[in-house]
């Protein structure tokens, strides 16, 4: 069983920047992020592989970079240029056989 635990969502003026943090427990393939905004499905951001491959949502491509620390099973999620549609749950996505969920972390973008 992973863990994984998120941390550096908050509150941010649009065009700021915020970095968000995963850190799973153990070994892990695949990672990356996902959010949530009231009312809407749960998205995909942006994903990362244990050989550094990135995928990007429309949406977020040119603003958002995700990356890893393989050595400490880290993803990150640096997000620039912030928009009031960026405001959701974002959660950490991470994969071994099954699928692994953070708990989720707030990030609200005011215009």
């Amino acid at each position: 069983q992973v863990q994984l635990v998120e941390s550096g969502g908050g509150l941010v003026q649009a065009g700021g920047s915020l970095r968000l943090s995963c850190a799973a427990s153990g070994n892990i393939g695949p990672m990356g992020w996902f959010r949530q905004a009231p009312g809407k499905q749960r998205e995909l951001v942006a994903t990362i592989t244990s050989g550094g491959s990135t995928n990007y949502a429309n949406s977020v491509k040119g603003r958002f970079t995700i990356s890893r620390d393989s050595a400490k099973n880290t993803v990150y999620l640096q997000m620039n240029s912030l928009k009031p549609e960026d405001t959701a749950v974002y959660y950490c996505w991470g994969m071994l056989s099954i699928n692994y969920w953070g708990q989720g972390t707030q990030v609200t973008v005011s215009s």
